[in-house]
């Protein structure tokens, strides 16, 4: 099998970034729904809420070190696959990216060390307070790690020198306006990911009756959480569309196959053809106006088409095709649409009837198999948003094969894709086994067990890689207050 240095490099980074970005969700919104657990349990001092925390913290801790495991090998790949593109974006990352390790994961995992072995030495007050410190700095980590994606999309605050860009203007970074409607989408999109994971698993356990009295007040949150993730991802991606129509009209275009500029009342495509020989539109099923709608929230509006946007971006960059990949790009879009809109859907009614205080079997059924929806919907998001920018990978600036390593060679790079294939794939065995495990089991049974007595003699301790148990009874919490 031939392929490119190039083509190796996408594959490899690609590979990786979506494999990594399958725990980065659920570590930010599992990690707010911890926080919100152990708030209620400050507030009732119901023993219910911290067995319930106690729980979801197993699973977080598998996923946060699975995360960071993994993400750790994108910024390697940067000084040695992708060397060209370092020399030519490091002075506009390096600022971002530093902030995110030096401040941002050193607060959430420092305050996350102090979570787990602070029960008994530290305040109900305090112990909470580092809590939502882990939840602010995954936050904070997503933004600035985004503050460096934006821009990639929309490139702002900088000079070019030398063959590479300097930055002049951190706050013109910080403002980028790619920036502030990626970094909320992706932030309610973790929300939506924690929040229908519990459900999932909480119904799980709810469906065989496993300790009810835990996850009961774990779904009805997590339910709430869903719809209020799934709605904001819906409004703040409908903004993201009307922004692309500015900043990025071929990703537009391609994400609709959309060869010719369309009707003044442009209709959108469910699903179509993709006609790369002879350049026709696709139409199999379409929504009248919908596109228009989508693009500037009115009736009328034409969208541009890739044919016309290719012949001014080669007015403006020089002779080439400026087209992404447009099979990869419409497909990730729909698929986006569809999970994120059966997801918001099926969380609407499922708070509904919570809220309500109803239950239904039907719902608990649905919930579990709801999960795949929030993992389906954040991966094609990401690869529409990486693919829809090719053939940039500084969009205007630096086209993706003029940032690859030319040093590195076609067999090394086979060789690292193989290992990381091999690498990942234990890797995900490991996971999914622990995570499986975790599930299964429920709330450890000494938790449900232990008396008071004991519980305050033997503490908040680690048992392995994966038990956790409580430091003060109930009555010894109340009484720190």
């Amino acid at each position: 099998m031939t392929m490119t240095n190039v083509g190796l490099a996408r594959l490899q980074f690609g590979g990786t970034l979506l494999y990594h970005f399958l725990f980065v969700p659920l570590t930010i919104g599992l990690g707010l729904l911890i926080a919100i657990l152990e708030t209620f349990y400050y507030r009732s001092h119901n023993d219910v809420y911290r067995k319930a925390m106690q729980f979801w913290m197993k699973i977080y801790l598998v996923n946060f070190a699975v995360g960071v495991v993994t993400g750790i090998i994108q910024e390697f790949q940067f000084g040695t696959n992708w060397a060209d593109f370092s020399r030519f974006v490091g002075d506009v990352f390096g600022a971002p990216l530093a902030i995110e390790t030096l401040m941002a994961f050193f607060l959430e995992s420092t305050f996350l060390g102090v979570w787990i072995f602070g029960w008994e030495k530290l305040s109900p007050k305090v112990h909470l307070f580092a809590i939502w410190m882990v939840a602010l700095g995954s936050a904070m980590s997503a933004f600035w790690i985004l503050a460096a994606n934006s821009f990639m999309q929309e490139p702002v605050g900088f000079v070019f020198r030398h063959g590479r860009t300097e930055m002049v203007n951190f706050f013109a970074v910080l403002a980028n306006p790619q920036l502030w409607l990626e970094f909320p989408h992706t932030l309610f999109g973790a929300i939506a990911t924690g929040s229908i994971f519990m459900a999932a698993v909480s119904s799980y356990h709810l469906i065989r009756h496993t300790n009810d009295e835990v996850f009961e007040p774990s779904f009805r949150i997590a339910m709430i959480g869903a719809l209020i993730g799934s709605v904001s991802v819906f409004i703040l991606g409908h903004e993201q569309a009307q922004h692309l129509i500015v900043a990025q009209p071929m990703k537009m275009a391609a994400s609709e196959a959309l060869w010719h500029t369309s009707p003044i009342h442009a209709p959108w495509t469910i699903v179509g053809t993709i006609d790369t020989k002879t350049h026709s539109d696709p139409f199999v099923l379409q929504i009248p106006y919908l596109l228009s709608i989508l693009a500037y929230n009115r009736l009328s509006g034409r969208v541009t088409g890739l044919l016309e946007l290719n012949h001014l971006y080669q007015l403006r960059y020089g002779p080439g095709n400026y087209m992404p990949p447009i099979v990869w790009t419409f497909w990730a879009f729909r698929t986006m649409i569809f999970a994120g809109t059966t997801m918001m859907l099926i969380a609407i009614v499922g708070a509904y009837l919570t809220i309500k205080g109803k239950r239904p079997h039907w719902l608990l059924v649905l919930m579990e198999w709801t999960l795949i929806l929030p993992y389906l919907s954040n991966t094609a998001g990401w690869v529409m948003t990486e693919v829809g920018r090719q053939p940039w990978a500084v969009f205007g600036l630096l086209r993706t094969p003029d940032g690859v390593s030319p040093t590195v060679s076609n067999s090394e790079l086979w060789t690292t894709v193989i290992g990381y294939g091999i690498l990942y794939l234990s890797i995900a065995v490991a996971a999914v086994y622990l995570f499986l495990l975790i599930i299964h089991q429920g709330p450890s049974q000494e938790q449900g067990q232990e008396s008071e007595d004991e519980s305050s003699k033997h503490g908040y301790l680690l048992h392995g890689h994966e038990s956790l148990r409580h430091a003060k009874p109930t009555a010894q919490y109340d009484d720190m207050h």
